[in-house]
């Protein structure tokens, strides 16, 4: 039992909850709950997660001897000894045959923006992870191809917004927690951490969290998508958007909590609160 509960943190099943955007173009388009829709959606999420697991097991295993001096990292699986690794290099393999046998059902499209994933986030494990800047534009990228994925999965138009607004959230994420990283190892342990400063970081997030708001804000005004959404009221789902941000903000420089920023979702009540307000909203002006 321990071994498997081991597996599960090796392979980090926290961190898909990451790959829930890949459902936002069908949940927009109203056509969530089609059925051939909602099966595509899910083997390209299923994929994603698979993918994701086997590039956070190749990251650790790169990184084992770095992650055995970390304060946090040295009690994941590899870096502690808990899973060896010949087990991880087992396990790795076993992911990566289940995919294959997943890319074999999936849309063409969607089975190269996996393939794509996989080796940018190849040379970010080997190289990109350790440049300034470079490392948060990767992350974000692989959001957006999340959501890529979840358009041409479902033969879904993906709204230029959607791909905008999770671009520049996903950038507040990575920027989070970098200034995390930095706090946590005053020494800057990873290269990358070298190239920025707790004053720079927080010139950039609150830059992108401008943007970020300021861009939902058109969106939810702007004609076409009150046309499409058949609603005059969607611009009342900006203040649930504003109380996340806020709350992410003030746990990330007030109380410098955003390391892992997956955990924070995960444990802060507020902001758990206004992103299930958010989607009930939606539900409602798209569904009901």
């Amino acid at each position: 039992m321990k071994f498997f509960t081991e597996i599960i943190k090796l392979i980090r099943v926290k961190q898909w909850i990451k790959n829930l955007f890949i459902f936002m173009p069908a949940f927009f388009a109203g056509s969530f709950f089609e059925k051939e829709i909602y099966l595509n959606s899910i083997y390209a999420f299923l994929s994603f997660c698979i993918a994701s697991s086997s590039i956070y097991i190749l990251n650790d295993y790169v990184d084992i001897e770095k992650d055995k001096m970390h304060p946090k990292k040295r009690f994941r699986p590899l870096a502690s000894g808990t899973i060896s690794k010949l087990q991880a290099k087992i396990i790795l393999v076993v992911l990566l045959s289940i995919l294959a046998l997943f890319l074999f059902v999936i849309v063409p499209t969607v089975k190269y923006i996996i393939l794509g994933y996989i080796v940018l986030n190849i040379a970010y494990s080997f190289k990109l992870k350790q440049i300034a800047i470079i490392d948060i534009l990767v992350i974000a990228t692989g959001f957006v191809m999340r959501v890529f994925a979840g358009g041409f999965a479902t033969g879904i138009e993906i709204s230029k917004w959607l791909i905008l607004l999770t671009f520049f959230l996903s950038l507040i994420l990575a920027l989070a927690k970098r200034r995390g990283e930095i706090n946590s190892s005053g020494d800057k342990s990873r290269a990358a951490l070298k190239g920025y400063s707790l004053p720079f970081i927080d010139i950039l997030i609150t830059m992108m969290s401008s943007i970020t708001f300021v861009s939902y804000i058109m969106y939810v005004t702007s004609d076409d998508v009150i046309a499409q959404f058949k609603s005059d009221y969607i611009f009342i789902s900006a203040l649930f958007v504003l109380l996340g941000i806020l709350r992410y903000l003030q746990q990330t420089i007030i109380f410098n909590n955003t390391e892992s920023p997956t955990k924070v979702i995960y444990k802060d009540g507020v902001i758990q609160s206004s992103l299930i307000l958010w989607i009930l909203f939606f539900c409602y002006i798209i569904y009901f």
